[in-house]
């Protein structure tokens, strides 16, 4: 086994939520290393929708030029459709954001890293987890990684923090506990298409399933369609493709026959879903960040948001890093994400009319508003306690 020397923490996971979190943290003076099993620049499942909150987390961070500067198409207009009926809402002006944005994750997450490594975040590929190290009080003091050469490597820290999905392997090691567990889950099956004109998100509905469009880097256009997992399994399991167009015509024709003539990058991607949850956010020398340690149903295209703002409220308690600095991340993390976590899980449930589901749309809008209101307040406050200094 090959013995390296310490570092302040440990990040395992090297998409947009370990990478934003191990930048903040270099950034603010710890030794950093990122661990994660994949290789730069690869694709993930992704919606890529950034709501304002994620967007003003990336403006903050100096992260979103970058993103732009590479062909994100900036969304204006997200329109909200309800069989026949459709409703624009225009993104307005504020806080020095104008516009929402979809990156690409092999964009999103590689410019994040490459930022992270600005800071002086040392990150290796091709290593996976294998186990955690605890000194003789339980308290996790290291983690041990396997390499493409199949050789454990330990790392000594302080930290190690799970940023490494659903299926986090730190929160298995951990023991971490599920604190909220949703009720629903949605299956849902997307493509990136070319040719479809942008005129910015647009989410239609139907009872029993809905789709949307999110335009992205490259002239792409992501193209869902999502449905209970009953119904994937007895329409689209079999024949993905065709499930997928039937879909499409029964909720948007207008989409579908745009679709139909676009051209389709790659395959028909799947997710068969999973229901959400909320665990355990931190324990004696680890800490959980991302969908490690919250995920919820992707039909409200939130995750990536939420991911980059939790980021920083775990970045702050470890910097901290008192055991009330950990138990105030939870209590935050855990009060602005149950509202949308309920929500989400209303949504995904799929067993609303048009007029239900509209409302439940005023709910979430709501839950993201104070999110965004909270993150706001937070600079403020911030702003003012480095005036007072």
């Amino acid at each position: 086994m090959r013995i390296s020397t310490a570092y302040d923490a440990v990040v395992v996971g090297a998409r947009c939520a370990g990478a934003a979190t191990a930048m903040l943290l270099a950034r603010r003076g710890m030794r950093v290393l990122v661990l994660d099993r994949g290789q730069y620049g690869t694709d993930t499942l992704s919606t890529h929708a950034l709501m304002r909150g994620g967007v003003l987390q990336l403006a903050r961070w100096g992260v979103l030029p970058a993103l732009v500067k590479r062909g994100t198409p900036p969304v204006r207009t997200t329109t909200f459709h309800y069989g026949e009926e459709a409703i624009e809402v225009a993104i307005k002006p504020g806080s020095g954001i104008d516009a929402l944005y979809a990156p690409r994750r092999t964009l999103l997450d590689s410019v994040l890293v490459d930022t992270a490594r600005e800071a002086g975040v040392e990150v290796r590929y091709g290593m996976t987890l294998a186990d955690l190290r605890h000194d003789g009080e339980g308290r996790v003091i290291g983690a041990v990684a396997l390499d493409a050469e199949g050789r454990l490597n330990e790392f000594s820290t302080g930290l190690v923090i799970g940023a490494d999905g659903i299926g986090s392997a730190v929160a298995r090691l951990a023991r971490a506990e599920v604190t909220d567990q949703a009720q629903h889950a949605s299956a849902t099956v997307f493509g990136y298409f070319a040719g479809i004109p942008d005129t910015g998100y647009h989410w239609h509905y139907s009872e029993g399933a809905s789709v949307g469009r999110i335009p992205t880097n490259g002239g792409r256009t992501c193209v869902f369609v999502s449905v209970s997992p009953a119904r994937y399994r007895a329409r689209i399991l079999k024949d993905r493709e065709a499930g997928f167009h039937a879909v499409l015509r029964e909720v948007s024709p207008a989409l579908a026959r745009q679709v139909v003539t676009a051209p389709l990058d790659g395959s028909l991607l799947a997710f068969a879903g999973r229901r959400g949850f909320l665990r355990q956010a931190h324990g004696p020398g680890w800490a959980l960040v991302g969908d490690a340690g919250y995920f919820k149903d992707p039909i409200t295209a939130h995750g990536i948001t939420d991911a980059l703002r939790d980021a920083e409220l775990l970045a702050d308690a470890a910097v901290q890093g008192t055991r009330s600095a950990f138990a105030r991340y939870q209590a935050t993390r855990d009060a602005l994400s149950r509202p949308l976590l309920d929500v989400t899980d209303a949504i995904a449930a799929y067993d609303w009319d048009l007029q239900q589901v509209k409302s439940l749309h005023k709910v979430l809008s709501q839950a993201m508003k104070r999110e965004v209101e909270y993150m706001l307040a937070r600079d403020a406050g911030l702003a003012a306690t480095q005036e007072a200094a």
